[in-house]
């Protein structure tokens, strides 16, 4: 049973990224910041409110949605979208490691050759606001 694409189909059980780009969709989507309670409406409510609230603080934590106060609850909103949780995870992991020159240089190594073309592209661009 499919719950608009969102929720789990044929009992599948959902992954941890994939709550959070399940979460960041909805809250994307909507006209305005929501509170867990909707956002786990609006996941199909098959998710125990717990869960929900897991699932935004930890993108809280990460920089990928705000919240703010509205009574004793809070309101969030999102602030990337799918590529910008990617991105957010991608540097995560890459700020654990001591060794980064090694880890970019394993990374880059293991790009196909058009992504690593477009990944050259985009470094020989300035930096956003510089021209």
């Amino acid at each position: 049973m499919a719950d608009e694409g969102r929720g789990r189909q044929s009992g599948r059980r959902r992954g941890q990224g994939e709550l959070e780009t399940q979460v960041l969709a909805v809250l994307r989507e909507s006209a305005g910041a929501l509170t867990a309670g909707q956002v786990q409406e609006a996941l199909g409510g098959d998710l125990a409110y717990t869960t929900v609230i897991t699932i935004l603080t930890r993108l809280h934590v990460k920089g990928a949605v705000v919240r703010e106060r509205a009574g004793r609850s809070f309101e969030w909103t999102a602030l990337a979208d799918e590529a910008g949780l990617a991105a957010l995870r991608m540097r995560r992991v890459l700020d654990a490691e001591q060794n980064r020159e090694a880890v970019l240089t394993s990374f880059v190594t293991t790009l196909s050759p058009d992504d690593e073309r477009l990944l050259r592209s985009l470094l020989s661009e300035p930096p956003s606001g510089e021209s």
